[in-house]
């Protein structure tokens, strides 16, 4: 028996990280998913097969880019017309650039950062929270960061974008709250994934350094808390983010 039994879970950047971690442990808790990520792949496919049948659930690849709000509207409708209730959202997909001052960023790059990590999931979440609201229920988890909160380590577009999920959070919690739908945040710190590794060393070194525990995180690390958030264990939390950072 898992906590999450029965229940239907959306998770998008499922491909790998933080993403897959939290698949895999939602299924090992008896959760269905529709997996989602930005395009088709063999490897993908068969990697979400091979966990559905090795924990005994429905694990349903979903392929959108979270740029292009037509073909997202298309996936959630895709979704929808499954008549299959949706119990829990982890808006987990997003993207980080190599760092570079603010004054040396182009416009370019602020557009497309805050556009993936910030306004694409708020539009998922709405598209998806106008369908719990009819069942009057549901779990919506977002991945924020220590850098939406402190400032750092990141460049200005990242912690805009992150800082943005905290206060979103807060309202969605107020607005989705009536609807019985909890909406909460996660601020991971330096995470041992692709995007996290993206980071230059001597800055990586210099946060890990100011950890409690000196060491990255894990991609587990993280969706234990996700699970944690999505699941009944959690129903009187909403409008929070948790720090995940090895005690900064």
């Amino acid at each position: 028996m898992g906590i999450l039994d029965g229940k239907n879970a959306i998770i998008t950047g499922s491909r790998r990280g933080i993403g897959r971690a939290t698949v895999e442990l939602f299924a090992q808790n008896g959760a269905n998913i529709w997996a989602c990520a930005r395009k088709f792949d063999e490897s993908f496919e068969t990697d979400m097969a091979t966990m559905a049948e090795k924990y005994g659930v429905w694990i349903k690849p979903v392929y959108f880019d979270m740029a292009d709000d037509t073909a997202m509207k298309s996936a959630v409708r895709s979704i929808h017309n499954e008549k299959i209730p949706i119990d829990i959202l982890v808006n987990n997909a997003g993207i980080v650039e190599q760092s570079s001052s603010f004054l040396m960023t182009p416009a370019e790059r602020f557009r497309q950062v805050l556009d993936i990590n910030y306004t694409a999931q708020i539009m998922l979440t709405q598209y998806v929270s106008r369908l719990m609201v009819r069942h009057k229920s549901g779990s919506i988890v977002f991945l924020s960061s220590i850098a939406g909160l402190d400032g750092n380590p990141a460049q200005l577009e990242y912690v805009s974008a992150k800082a943005a999920i905290v206060g979103a959070v807060k309202k969605l919690a107020i607005e989705l709250g009536d609807s019985g739908i909890r909406v909460n945040a996660i601020a991971p710190g330096i995470i041992n994934t692709d995007m996290g590794n993206k980071m230059q060393n001597d800055l990586m070194q210099s946060t890990l350094n100011k950890t409690v525990m000196k060491r990255m995180g894990t991609p587990e690390d993280v969706a234990n808390v996700i699970l944690f958030l999505s699941s009944d264990m959690a129903s009187y939390m909403t409008g929070q983010t948790i720090r995940v950072d090895g005690g900064m």
